[in-house]
């Protein structure tokens, strides 16, 4: 099979490998599209290497075609249209997959654009959901609005009866966060997303969804309510800050820093099936949508990588294998 390998380190290329063989409780997955991450940037750059046992590809979500059932698998068939959250190994043709983490292409959504879902359902769900427990009526404030996990982020909690508010880099991208359902929408290049946030709800928001880490750590407790939640899902800005004890416990604020591809696939399976009975009617109703930005080839993802790194997107990037559905 085709598959894009970092090679040399920091570069993505094409090359041949071997064709993936289900194993106990895995299928096999014909790719049709791969989505594509920041972690993905980071592994090529050498900054997030697969956890062990992982293929050591990038890709950590993919849609396409069940192609073969390993032993034991039950309640699943060959050639049905499914998605699949990954460890690793998404861009290429064919990826084995654990079966708790294979989810089917919700109605009214192609398979290529399924790509984009996995990922960011399961990121959003499992941390703003079921860890901070975002509740109706509550304010969710999201950095990097604009972004796959953002787009989703607004989407859901909207979809909840919570209220959002955003940062994102641009008026295109704050344009586009309104248009999913953002109240707020701050220009963080411009503007103190603390004062904006306190001028919107004085009491300030219930949960914050944070992708930039150390830099935001005492302004993300500043704009905190009482009770509020701070989820960390990544640190893009860097990883060491000082942090208010008092200023926590004053506010009785909780503190959440998670990853989601290296956790057991217990546990992922676990969150893939509350995202299948929580999401997915959303998906299938149409409140909720994958924002796909733009489509490339898969012998392009060096091209999808510059654009993932230059911020000019406005949700997801989509890699396409050019593979068709098996024959009924």
């Amino acid at each position: 099979m085709r598959a894009v390998i970092v090679d040399p380190p920091g570069s993505l290329r094409l090359s041949e490998l071997p064709d993936p063989v289900a194993g106990p409780g895995e299928v096999v997955v014909r790719v049709a599209a791969a989505g594509v991450n920041r972690a993905d940037v980071a592994q090529r750059q050498g900054k997030y290497p697969p956890p062990p046992g992982a293929p050591g590809h990038p890709g950590l979500e993919v849609s396409g075609w069940i192609s073969a059932l390993g032993p034991d698998v039950q309640g699943w068939r060959v050639g049905e249209a499914v998605c699949a959250l990954l460890a690793g190994g998404g861009y290429a043709e064919a990826v084995a997959v654990p079966v708790g983490q294979v989810l089917p292409v919700p109605q009214g959504v192609t398979v290529e654009d399924a790509a984009a879902l996995p990922e960011v359902t399961a990121t959003v769900w499992s941390n703003v959901f079921t860890l901070a427990g975002l509740r109706p009526g509550e304010l969710l404030l999201v950095h990097g609005g604009s972004s796959g996990i953002g787009t989703m982020a607004i989407q859901l909690a909207r979809q909840v009866g919570a209220r959002v508010a955003v940062t994102a880099g641009s008026a295109d991208k704050l344009r586009a966060c309104e248009a999913l359902g953002a109240q707020l929408a701050v220009d963080y290049r411009e503007d103190d997303f603390v004062a904006r946030v306190r001028e919107f709800e004085p009491a300030g928001a219930d949960v914050v969804l944070d992708v930039v880490g150390a830099p935001y750590l005492s302004r993300n407790l500043d704009v905190l309510a009482t009770d509020g939640r701070l989820v960390v899902i990544a640190t893009q800005g860097g990883t060491k800050a000082e942090l208010d004890l008092g200023a926590m416990m004053r506010k009785r604020v909780s503190l959440h820093a998670t990853t989601l591809r290296a956790r057991p696939a217990e546990e992922k399976a676990a969150i893939v099936a509350s995202v299948r009975d929580h999401v997915w009617p959303l998906v299938v109703d149409g409140g909720v949508r994958p924002v796909v930005h733009e489509r490339f080839a898969l012998a392009d993802a060096a091209r999808a990588h510059e654009v993932m790194e230059a911020s000019s997107h406005v949700g997801k990037l989509v890699l396409l294998t050019g593979a068709q559905p098996p024959a009924p």
